[in-house]
C-alpha cells in the first residue's frame, strides 16, 4: 500500500481551488488571457507531481518536480495580478495563497533532497 503523498494531496486541492476560481470568474463574465493562464498553470502543478510519481529516472523526477515548481510560481503570480487588480476578494483569494506557498516550500525541499540523495 502506497503513503499518503502530503505533495500529491496538496497539489490536488491546488487544482480545484483554481478551478473554482475560474467558475467564479466566469459567473461574473470575467474573461481573458489572464484567467486561462492561472487555470493552466494551477492545474499543471499536480499533473506534474502525479507524472513524478512514475518518473524513469532520477533526473525525470527531479525535472517533473521542477517544472511543477515554475507552474506553481507562474499560479501565484497570476493569483497575485488578480489580486491587484481587484478580482477577487480577501476571503477567496487568502487561502490560495497560504497553499500555493506550502505547495513551494515542499517543492523546493523535495527537488533539494532528491538532488543530494539521489532520491
Amino acid at each position: 500500500m502506497r503513503e499518503k503523498s502530503i505533495l500529491k494531496e496538496k497539489s490536488f486541492l491546488l487544482g480545484i481551488g483554481v478551478s473554482g476560481i475560474c467558475k467564479f470568474l466566469r459567473e461574473l463574465k470575467k474573461q481573458g488571457q489572464l484567467y486561462n493562464q492561472f487555470s493552466r498553470a494551477g492545474t499543471a502543478v499536480g499533473a506534474l507531481i502525479s507524472e513524478a510519481e512514475f518518473a524513469q529516472s532520477r533526473a525525470d523526477f527531479i525535472n517533473k518536480l521542477s517544472v511543477a515548481l515554475k507552474e506553481a510560481n507562474e499560479t501565484n503570480y497570476w493569483l497575485n495580478i488578480m489580486i491587484a487588480g481587484g478580482d477577487l476578494e480577501e476571503d477567496v483569494y487568502k487561502p490560495l495563497t497560504l497553499l500555493i506557498k506550502e505547495i513551494i516550500s515542499i517543492l523546493v525541499t523535495s527537488i533539494k533532497t532528491a538532488k543530494k540523495n539521489g532520491m
